[in-house]
C-alpha cells in the first residue's frame, strides 16, 4: 500500500475502479440475458464494452508512462473492437 494520502483517489485507481465496474456490469447483463431472456445479448454487447475497456487501458498506460507500444496495442484493440461493434450493428 502506498504511503501517499491520496493514493486511493489517484487517476490510475479511478480507471481501475471503472474497469472493475464495467466487468461487473458485463457479468450482470450476461446473467440477466441467460437467466431471464431480457436485455442485450452478450455477443452484441461484448464489442461495445471491449472498445471502452481498451480505451481505458490506453489511458491508464499513458498515466503510468508505459512504453508507447503498450498504448498503441491498447488503441489497436479499441479500434478492432469498435469495428466489430459497427459490423454487428450495420444494416
Amino acid at each position: 500500500m502506498s504511503e501517499e494520502p491520496g493514493w486511493l483517489l489517484s487517476p490510475e485507481r479511478a480507471i481501475d475502479l471503472i474497469v472493475l465496474l464495467t466487468v461487473v456490469e458485463a457479468a450482470v447483463l450476461a446473467w440477466l440475458w441467460r437467466a431471464k431472456g431480457r436485455g442485450i445479448a452478450p455477443g452484441r454487447l461484448l464489442p461495445t464494452l471491449a472498445a471502452g475497456l481498451f480505451l481505458l487501458l490506453a489511458c491508464r498506460a499513458i498515466l503510468i508512462e508505459a512504453h508507447p507500444g503498450v498504448v498503441a496495442l491498447a488503441l489497436a484493440g479499441a479500434g478492432a473492437a469498435h469495428l466489430l461493434d459497427i459490423r454487428g450493428r450495420w444494416r
